[in-house]
């Protein structure tokens, strides 16, 4: 098998990454850089952007890479796109590995973007947990109400007006985000489907609270073969890599 090319940032990819050390497949793990510290993978890591799709099949071809796997965030769009770009560019097999996406609670405001949850919240000022990560913040800025953020790095300047800034790393619990939401008198929580165990404990402790949630809808992925684990992951790499179709 030629060397396999991991796109990560997930538990999943973490996962992936310590299938493919244990099996001895030769693979690079890629990371965003978008955290200043990074978990420690057991394979030769690489930090930072590849210059867009171009960079990207650049590096490809460069490096001999006979296969992609894309195991991002599933709402790292525009990654995606560009891996799905630079692989019909260089004809090297690409798999989406993503989580399932949560079951959809009748109770909850589903929207299809930030757009969609900015105007979904109400107009008069509220305590609003805002778990969407520090990337796509600023267009709740024109709302009154008490942000709270949960961010992995402390950011460099305060993101939004009013916010209060909590800094952890998941996985979370339920009994944890209820004290933690309880505490700053929440009352909407601000949610992408992301899927996961990991992330989930934030739905139960709202539901638990009676918290209104409003929950974003995935992004529309590349049209590219997609499993569920680490396992069927490497499952496919060892049944299409070879083959390089």
């Amino acid at each position: 098998m030629r060397r396999i090319l991991l796109l990560g940032g997930t538990t999943e990819a973490s996962r992936l990454a310590a299938l493919l050390a244990r099996a001895g497949v030769a693979a690079v793990f890629s990371y965003a850089g978008r955290t200043e510290a990074p978990i420690a993978q057991p394979l030769p890591t690489r930090i930072g952007g590849f210059g867009g799709a171009d960079g990207l099949a650049r590096y490809l071809r460069d490096q001999d890479i006979g296969a992609v796997v894309d195991a991002t965030h599933p709402f790292a769009a525009q990654i995606s796109r560009n891996a799905d770009a630079a692989c019909r560019a260089g004809g090297v097999p690409m798999l989406m590995l993503r989580r399932p996406a949560w079951p959809v609670d009748p109770g909850w405001s589903r929207v299809p973007d930030i757009a969609g949850a900015v105007a979904t919240l109400p107009r008069v000022p509220t305590g609003v947990f805002l778990a969407i990560g520090k990337q796509t913040l600023a267009p709740f800025a024109a709302l009154p109400h008490r942000w709270l953020l949960r961010l992995v790095d402390a950011p460099d300047a305060p993101p939004l007006p009013g916010a209060q800034v909590v800094l952890a790393r998941g996985p979370f619990t339920a009994e944890g985000d209820r004290a933690l939401m309880a505490a700053h008198g929440i009352t909407h929580l601000v949610a992408k489907n992301s899927g996961g165990a990991g992330a989930r404990a934030k739905l139960d402790a709202a539901r638990d609270l009676g918290v209104r949630v409003v929950l974003i809808d995935r992004p529309t992925a590349p049209d590219r073969p997609q499993v569920a684990t680490p396992e069927q992951a490497l499952d496919w790499l060892h049944q299409t890599a070879p083959r390089g179709v």
